[in-house]
C-alpha cells in the first residue's frame, strides 16, 4: 500500500473578511451580523523569518493611508503576532492589506482586517485552526483598535450571519432567511474610542432592566423567526440615546426607515452608519434612498447598502474572486 503523499505547506494565501454591524442596537458588545457589499481583502505570505512584518496598505477608502505598518499597532499585526506567540511558530508572516471598509465608519474596518489576515495566515499553517480557535487572535487584534476585547464585529465575521460573541467563545444565532437589513454609511468619521468615551457614566437600573427586557424580546423573535417579537426588541436605550448626538443626519435616517415599515434601527456599531431591519428584501430596497436621503440632507454623501441579514462569513479568495 502506498504512503499518503504530503505536499510543502502554501506559501500565501489571500482572503476576505465582510463588514458588519456591530451591537445590533440591543447587544452592545454582544452581538453583531456580516454584512455584503463592503469588505477588506488581505494577502499574506509565510517567510523564514520569525517575525511578522506589513509590506503595505492599500485602498481608497477614507484613513486607508493613515493606518500604521508597524505590524504590533495595527488590528492586523497584532492578530498574527498573536497566533505565531501562541503556536511558537518558527516561521512569520508578511501581510498586504487592501482596505474597502473605511475607518471610524462603523462597519468594523478594524475587525475585517485582522480577520481577513487571520483566516489567509491559518491556510499557511501546517494544521489550521478552527474558527472558534481563530477567535482569541481576533480579540487580540481587535483590542488594539478599540481599547477593549469585545467580539461583535470579528465573530460574526469569521461565522457568517447573526453571532453572541463573549469573551470567549462565538454563538451563531439563528436568522430567519426574509430577514434583510439597510445599512448607511454617511461621509462622516466617528472615532470608536471616542464614541465609547460618552457611555462612562453609570445607567440607571430600571433601565438596564428594561434593555434586558427588550434583548430577550429579540433574541426569542429570532429564535422563532417571530418579525413582531424582533420589532418589540429592536429599541436600543442605553447607547444609542447618548451616541446619536454625534451623529448629524441620524435621527432622520432612522425616522424615514420607521415610516418604511422597519422592525427597528439603530446605529451600526459605534457610528456613524446606521442599518434598519426590515421583514423583506423589497420593503429594505424602498427604504434604502430614503435613508440614505436623510445623511444627504443633513449635508453629508452616503451610501447605501442592502444585505440579508445571514450575510457572509470571512473566507479564502481565488483568482475569480479577487
Amino acid at each position: 500500500m502506498s504512503a499518503t503523499p504530503s505536499f510543502p505547506p502554501a506559501r500565501h494565501a489571500r482572503a476576505f473578511a465582510p463588514g458588519s454591524v456591530g451591537n445590533i442596537g440591543v447587544g452592545f458588545d454582544l452581538l453583531g451580523h456580516s454584512i455584503l457589499g463592503v469588505r477588506d481583502i488581505a494577502t499574506v505570505r509565510r517567510i523564514d523569518e520569525p517575525l511578522v512584518r506589513i509590506r503595505s496598505i492599500t485602498g481608497d477608502c477614507t484613513g486607508a493611508s493613515s493606518l500604521p505598518l508597524d505590524a504590533a499597532r495595527n488590528t492586523a499585526g497584532q492578530a498574527l503576532i498573536s497566533l505565531r506567540d501562541q503556536l511558537g511558530l518558527a516561521f512569520g508572516f508578511e501581510l498586504a492589506l487592501e482596505k474597502g471598509i473605511p475607518l471610524g465608519s462603523g462597519l468594523g474596518g478594524s475587525a475585517a482586517s485582522c480577520v481577513a489576515a487571520l483566516v489567509a495566515a491559518n491556510a499557511l499553517l501546517d494544521t489550521p485552526l478552527t474558527r472558534d480557535e481563530l477567535y482569541p487572535f481576533a480579540l487580540d487584534g481587535e483590542s488594539v483598535s478599540s481599547g477593549s476585547r469585545h467580539g461583535d464585529n470579528v465573530a460574526p465575521m469569521l461565522l457568517g450571519g447573526v453571532v453572541m460573541a463573549t469573551s470567549t467563545r462565538m454563538i451563531p444565532l439563528a436568522v430567519p432567511e426574509w430577514l434583510h437589513a439597510v445599512v448607511v454609511h454617511p461621509d462622516q468619521v466617528l472615532e470608536t474610542r471616542h464614541a465609547r468615551a460618552v457611555l462612562a457614566d453609570p445607567y440607571p437600573l430600571s433601565l438596564v432592566v428594561e434593555q434586558s427586557a427588550h434583548l430577550a424580546l429579540f433574541l426569542t423573535g429570532l429564535q422563532r423567526g417571530d418579525a413582531t417579537l424582533i420589532r418589540d426588541g429592536l429599541h436600543d436605550l442605553l447607547v444609542e440615546p447618548r451616541r446619536a448626538p454625534l451623529i448629524p443626519g441620524f435621527a432622520a435616517a432612522k425616522a424615514a426607515a420607521l415610516a418604511a415599515g422597519a422592525l427597528g434601527a439603530s446605529i451600526s456599531g459605534a457610528g456613524p452608519s446606521t442599518f434598519a431591519w426590515f421583514a423583506s428584501q423589497a420593503e429594505a430596497s424602498a427604504a434604502a434612498p430614503a435613508m440614505r436621503a436623510a445623511f444627504v440632507a443633513a449635508g453629508f454623501d452616503a451610501r447605501a447598502y442592502v444585505t440579508p441579514v445571514a450575510g457572509p462569513r470571512a473566507d479564502l479568495l481565488d483568482g475569480d474572486d479577487a
